[in-house]
Protein backbone atom coordinates (compact mmCIF):
# COMPACT_ATOMS: atom_id res chain seq x y z
CA UNK A 1 0.00 0.00 0.00
CA UNK A 2 1.92 2.69 -1.25
CA UNK A 3 -0.72 5.58 -0.34
CA UNK A 4 -0.97 7.29 3.10
CA UNK A 5 -4.12 7.75 5.23
CA UNK A 6 -3.42 11.52 6.42
CA UNK A 7 -5.73 12.37 9.67
CA UNK A 8 -6.06 15.91 9.48
CA UNK A 9 -6.86 17.82 13.14
CA UNK A 10 -9.62 20.59 12.03
CA UNK A 11 -9.32 22.35 15.65
CA UNK A 12 -12.82 23.04 17.88
CA UNK A 13 -14.89 24.48 14.48
CA UNK A 14 -13.67 27.51 12.95
CA UNK A 15 -11.16 27.65 10.39
CA UNK A 16 -9.36 30.33 11.80
CA UNK A 17 -8.31 27.38 14.22
CA UNK A 18 -7.18 24.69 11.59
CA UNK A 19 -3.19 24.87 11.21
CA UNK A 20 -2.14 25.79 8.32
CA UNK A 21 -0.57 22.27 7.23
CA UNK A 22 -3.57 20.23 7.65
CA UNK A 23 -5.61 23.48 5.18
CA UNK A 24 -3.10 22.86 3.16
CA UNK A 25 -3.69 18.52 3.58
CA UNK A 26 -7.61 19.20 2.78
CA UNK A 27 -7.51 21.71 0.31
CA UNK A 28 -5.25 19.38 -1.89
CA UNK A 29 -7.03 16.36 -1.59
CA UNK A 30 -8.24 13.94 -3.70
CA UNK A 31 -10.72 12.09 -1.73
CA UNK A 32 -11.94 13.42 1.31
CA UNK A 33 -12.99 11.83 4.58
CA UNK A 34 -15.26 13.46 7.46
CA UNK A 35 -18.55 14.56 9.10
CA UNK A 36 -20.71 16.20 7.39
CA UNK A 37 -20.34 19.67 8.77
CA UNK A 38 -16.88 19.25 7.81
CA UNK A 39 -17.32 18.30 4.34
CA UNK A 40 -19.63 20.89 3.73
CA UNK A 41 -17.24 23.49 5.40
CA UNK A 42 -13.94 22.29 3.66
CA UNK A 43 -14.43 20.41 0.72
CA UNK A 44 -14.87 21.74 -2.63
CA UNK A 45 -15.80 21.03 -6.12
CA UNK A 46 -13.58 17.82 -8.06
CA UNK A 47 -13.05 15.93 -4.61
CA UNK A 48 -14.10 12.53 -4.22
CA UNK A 49 -15.80 12.72 -0.46
CA UNK A 50 -17.32 10.43 2.43
CA UNK A 51 -19.62 11.42 5.27
CA UNK A 52 -18.70 9.79 8.12
CA UNK A 53 -21.89 8.20 10.11
CA UNK A 54 -22.69 5.48 12.53
CA UNK A 55 -21.29 2.41 10.05
CA UNK A 56 -17.68 3.09 10.74
CA UNK A 57 -17.48 -0.20 8.84
CA UNK A 58 -18.30 1.36 5.92
CA UNK A 59 -15.96 4.42 6.42
CA UNK A 60 -13.25 1.70 6.91
CA UNK A 61 -14.17 0.29 3.44
CA UNK A 62 -14.29 3.18 0.97
CA UNK A 63 -10.60 4.27 2.76
CA UNK A 64 -9.43 1.19 1.52
CA UNK A 65 -10.38 1.10 -1.88
CA UNK A 66 -9.62 4.87 -2.56
CA UNK A 67 -6.30 4.16 -1.03
CA UNK A 68 -5.64 1.78 -4.26
CA UNK A 69 -5.34 5.23 -6.24
CA UNK A 70 -4.87 8.10 -4.17
CA UNK A 71 -3.73 8.99 -0.60
CA UNK A 72 -6.90 10.01 1.47
CA UNK A 73 -7.40 12.86 3.95
CA UNK A 74 -9.19 12.07 6.87
CA UNK A 75 -10.78 15.50 8.75
CA UNK A 76 -11.40 14.70 12.60
CA UNK A 77 -12.61 17.45 14.67
CA UNK A 78 -9.98 18.59 17.33
CA UNK A 79 -6.71 16.81 17.65
CA UNK A 80 -6.74 13.57 16.55
CA UNK A 81 -5.07 11.92 19.54
CA UNK A 82 -7.83 12.53 21.60
CA UNK A 83 -11.17 10.42 21.60
CA UNK A 84 -11.35 10.44 17.44
CA UNK A 85 -11.37 8.42 14.34
CA UNK A 86 -7.73 7.65 14.74
CA UNK A 87 -8.18 4.99 17.17
CA UNK A 88 -10.58 2.92 14.24
CA UNK A 89 -7.91 3.27 11.81
CA UNK A 90 -4.91 2.27 13.51
CA UNK A 91 -6.78 -0.97 14.01
CA UNK A 92 -7.51 -1.35 9.87
CA UNK A 93 -4.76 -0.05 8.49
CA UNK A 94 -1.00 -0.25 8.89
CA UNK A 95 0.65 2.14 10.89
CA UNK A 96 3.51 3.24 8.17
CA UNK A 97 0.54 4.33 6.01
CA UNK A 98 -0.87 6.45 8.40
CA UNK A 99 0.06 9.97 8.70
CA UNK A 100 -1.13 12.29 11.48
CA UNK A 101 -1.59 16.59 11.37
CA UNK A 102 -2.63 17.49 15.21
CA UNK A 103 -4.98 19.75 15.47
CA UNK A 104 -6.42 21.83 18.82
CA UNK A 105 -8.97 19.78 21.01
CA UNK A 106 -11.94 21.75 21.96
CA UNK A 107 -10.02 20.56 25.77
CA UNK A 108 -7.34 22.33 24.68
CA UNK A 109 -9.45 25.28 23.49
CA UNK A 110 -11.64 25.33 26.86
CA UNK A 111 -8.97 25.95 29.05
CA UNK A 112 -7.18 28.11 27.16
CA UNK A 113 -10.71 30.52 26.61
CA UNK A 114 -10.37 30.79 30.94
CA UNK A 115 -6.91 30.93 30.80
CA UNK A 116 -6.09 28.06 32.85
CA UNK A 117 -2.65 25.92 32.66
CA UNK A 118 -3.76 22.28 32.13
CA UNK A 119 -0.76 20.22 32.76
CA UNK A 120 -1.50 19.38 35.97
CA UNK A 121 -5.82 18.61 34.97
CA UNK A 122 -7.21 15.53 34.37
CA UNK A 123 -8.79 15.11 31.68
CA UNK A 124 -11.75 12.43 31.18
CA UNK A 125 -14.55 11.48 28.81
CA UNK A 126 -18.66 11.53 29.74
CA UNK A 127 -19.41 11.41 25.98
CA UNK A 128 -20.91 7.91 25.79
CA UNK A 129 -18.84 6.84 28.47
CA UNK A 130 -18.74 7.05 31.96
CA UNK A 131 -15.44 7.55 34.24
CA UNK A 132 -14.44 5.20 37.00
CA UNK A 133 -15.21 6.18 40.40
CA UNK A 134 -11.38 6.47 41.36
CA UNK A 135 -10.54 8.98 38.64
CA UNK A 136 -13.39 11.32 39.73
CA UNK A 137 -11.67 11.65 43.48
CA UNK A 138 -12.03 14.98 44.83
CA UNK A 139 -9.40 16.39 46.42
CA UNK A 140 -8.56 20.61 47.16
CA UNK A 141 -6.49 21.85 44.18
CA UNK A 142 -7.94 19.40 41.39
CA UNK A 143 -8.89 19.96 37.94
CA UNK A 144 -10.73 18.10 36.11
CA UNK A 145 -11.77 18.61 32.30
CA UNK A 146 -14.76 16.62 31.14
CA UNK A 147 -16.68 16.22 27.74
CA UNK A 148 -20.28 15.89 27.70
CA UNK A 149 -23.21 14.31 25.97
CA UNK A 150 -26.63 14.71 25.94
CA UNK A 151 -27.52 12.57 29.08
CA UNK A 152 -24.47 13.64 31.34
CA UNK A 153 -24.47 17.28 30.22
CA UNK A 154 -23.56 20.27 32.38
CA UNK A 155 -26.62 19.90 34.73
CA UNK A 156 -26.46 15.93 35.34
CA UNK A 157 -22.23 16.01 35.70
CA UNK A 158 -22.37 18.77 38.25
CA UNK A 159 -24.93 16.07 40.73
CA UNK A 160 -22.83 13.05 39.81
CA UNK A 161 -19.82 15.03 40.98
CA UNK A 162 -21.30 16.05 44.21
CA UNK A 163 -22.69 12.97 45.16
CA UNK A 164 -18.76 11.53 44.89
CA UNK A 165 -17.75 13.98 47.49
CA UNK A 166 -16.69 16.68 45.25
CA UNK A 167 -17.29 20.24 46.90
CA UNK A 168 -20.06 21.99 46.08
CA UNK A 169 -18.44 25.41 46.05
CA UNK A 170 -15.56 24.03 43.16
CA UNK A 171 -15.51 26.11 40.25
CA UNK A 172 -17.09 25.11 37.11
CA UNK A 173 -16.63 26.52 33.91
CA UNK A 174 -19.23 25.31 30.94
CA UNK A 175 -18.45 26.56 27.58
CA UNK A 176 -19.65 25.98 24.52
CA UNK A 177 -19.67 26.01 20.96
CA UNK A 178 -16.02 27.03 21.33
CA UNK A 179 -14.54 29.01 18.31
CA UNK A 180 -17.93 29.84 17.03
CA UNK A 181 -19.19 33.56 16.83
CA UNK A 182 -22.01 32.46 19.51
CA UNK A 183 -19.65 30.94 21.80
CA UNK A 184 -20.51 30.74 25.54
CA UNK A 185 -18.34 30.41 28.45
CA UNK A 186 -20.28 30.11 31.92
CA UNK A 187 -18.45 30.20 35.26
CA UNK A 188 -20.49 29.29 38.24
CA UNK A 189 -20.19 26.97 41.24
CA UNK A 190 -20.46 23.46 41.06
CA UNK A 191 -23.88 23.26 43.32
CA UNK A 192 -24.80 26.22 40.83
CA UNK A 193 -24.16 24.11 37.60
CA UNK A 194 -26.53 20.92 38.76
CA UNK A 195 -29.16 23.51 37.45
CA UNK A 196 -28.45 26.34 35.29
CA UNK A 197 -26.40 27.04 32.29
CA UNK A 198 -27.70 23.32 31.16
CA UNK A 199 -25.59 22.43 28.00
CA UNK A 200 -24.56 19.30 26.19
CA UNK A 201 -21.46 18.22 23.83
CA UNK A 202 -19.47 20.76 25.66
CA UNK A 203 -16.53 20.77 27.24
CA UNK A 204 -16.79 21.41 31.49
CA UNK A 205 -13.64 22.61 33.56
CA UNK A 206 -14.04 21.83 36.98
CA UNK A 207 -11.90 23.29 39.63
CA UNK A 208 -11.51 22.08 43.25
Amino acid sequence: MEHKIIVAGIGPGAKEYVIPMAMQAINEAKVLVGGTRALNEFSHQGQKTFAIKADITAVMDFIKVELNDNDVVVMVSGDPGYYSLLSALRKNFPLENIKVIPGLSSMQTAFAKIALPWQEASLLSFHGRVPRDEDLKYYPGRIIGMLTDNKFNSNAIATYLIARGWDKNARAYICSRLSYPDEKIVSLSLDEAQTKACASHCVMIVEG
